[in-house]
């Protein structure tokens, strides 16, 4: 009995429903059943027919991670990837969907995908529709339609994956940096969300992860001649991130915004030089060269003046809430993000480092990568590179030496002064003798230096 095109669609839905919930639907997860439905989905001429059984095994790879490597052993992946070239919104978003799923717990080969079947050639096309749509103006209130919308996260879900796998064929997919970028800086930022890089932002800003964004494809949209305006990919990531700080905490900050420090260290890292000769810079800054991007980066991320007058980390901006969570025990991951972006900000410069950041927070970060401090850090001479503040401050806090403020205590009779002596005294030969670290008792050494003289009881207290 041969089925009409439209018999064969409401059987399909029918199937869809049932296929839900695997319990009372074994045939449809065995190899038999997936082939059926593979035969429907890649070689029927009819396209409702098509996405009807690619609905079905989208669902049925969802539901049982078995069914993944057996759609691959049967051989349909290939197919899978020619189709995707079709270009239509609802294509895409099931495809696109079919084969990220087969990249979970199976031995799919990418690399074959890649350079045989163009699977990098057409999510890049595909994302270069996206972009195009993003960056068109809308007219009114009007919405994205929200299959655009799925099509678009499925897709960068894919190319995550597939660059997260497959490593040595990252470059195939250098041309999906500028589209990426055209529609991270298109969408509107969220203003009122506790939740700011939930999709798409989410999804963009770890389709950029992978990717190299040194590439000669990402230069003009990653890195333009102006990147001081606002539409610009790092003042945009800088947003999100000015955002995010002021919502995220904990949990949110280690799975939502360390991949958004990672992507800006990235593009710190690779932004190329700016044209004509170099400014002169101190010891340890031509690891990163000048450049526009960078001088956008530092200007919003170093301690400002107002940041300054009190000890680092105490302001509402940006710079300070970063580094209050520089020390979170709750997000490991994203600290020490935030730590390695602040130091390639720095130059990777010890000096730089503890200028822009007060040994407070740099000490544990230098101690764990085993980078000795170099003893002009500790002079609190200025304010590191790339800022104009010229103010001596503490080394320690990063504050401003001039702003700090000292309670008011009536001063130590000459009994105490010999008790803290004394004290000190005991407390350097207990470290001493800990062999901890080498130290030596400056009261000893002031003692022996001659330095250091007892007074008779007799001596008064105005002495």
């Amino acid at each position: 009995m041969k089925l009409s095109t439209q018999e064969r669609d409401a059987a399909l839905e029918e199937l869809k429903i049932f296929g839900r919930d695997p319990t009372n639907a074994d045939p449809i997860f065995t190899k038999q059943g997936l082939e059926t439905l593979a035969k429907y989905a890649f070689e029927s001429t009819s396209e409702s027919t098509s996405r009807g059984a690619l609905r079905i095994l989208c669902n049925a790879l969802l539901l049982k991670a078995e069914t993944r490597q057996l759609f691959i052993d049967l051989g349909y992946e290939p197919k899978a990837c020619e189709k995707l070239k079709n270009g239509t919104v609802e294509d895409e978003f099931l495809l696109s969907r079919l084969i990220f799923l087969t990249t979970y717990g199976t031995n799919v080969d990418l690399p074959k995908l890649i350079e045989q079947h163009h699977l990098a050639e057409s999510i890049i096309q595909n994302l270069k529709r996206h972009a195009e749509q993003a960056s068109t103006p809308k007219s009114g209130k009007a919405k994205v339609d929200p299959m655009v919308e799925m099509a678009l996260g499925e897709t960068l879900k894919l190319i995550f994956n597939v660059t997260r796998f497959a490593t040595n064929h990252i470059s195939s997919f250098d041309d999906a940096i500028p589209p990426i970028a055209t529609i991270l800086c298109s969408y509107e930022l969220p203003k009122t969300s506790k939740t700011p890089l939930d999709p798409p932002f989410s999804l963009l800003i770890n389709a950029l992860m992978n990717l190299n964004l040194g590439s000669e494809a990402a230069k003009p949209t990653v890195y333009p001649a102006n990147p001081d305006t606002p539409d610009s990919l790092v003042n945009r990531l800088l947003d999100l991130l000015d955002i995010s700080m002021k919502v995220y905490s904990d949990d949110g900050l280690e799975q939502s915004v360390t991949p958004l420090v990672c992507v800006l260290q990235a593009v710190y890292q690779n932004a190329p030089a700016a044209a004509g000769p170099a400014p002169a810079t101190s010891k340890g800054s031509n690891t990163f060269p000048d450049s526009p991007v960078r001088r956008v980066m530092r200007t919003r991320l170093l301690p400002t003046e107002e940041d300054r007058k009190q000890v680092l980390g105490k302001a509402e901006t940006l710079p300070s809430r970063l580094l209050r969570n520089w020390s979170n025990p709750l997000a490991p991951e994203f600290r020490k993000s935030v730590a390695h972006l602040y130091f390639d900000i720095s130059s990777r410069d010890p000096h730089q480092f503890v200028n822009n950041v007060g040994y407070g927070y740099a000490s544990g970060f230098l101690f764990d990568n085993k980078i000795p401090v170099p003893p002009e850090a500790m002079k609190g001479d200025g304010t590191g590179e790339g800022s104009s503040i010229n103010r001596p401050i503490n080394p320690i806090t990063g504050q401003f030496l001039d702003e700090e403020s000292y309670p008011e205590i009536p001063p130590m009779t000459k009994e105490e002064k010999e008790r803290e002596a004394e004290r000190l005294f005991v407390l350097f030969e207990r470290v001493k003798k800990s062999g901890v670290i080498s130290v030596e008792n400056p009261i000893e050494k002031a003692v022996q230096e001659g330095r250091f003289e007892e007074l008779p009881d007799s001596d008064s207290e105005s002495d």
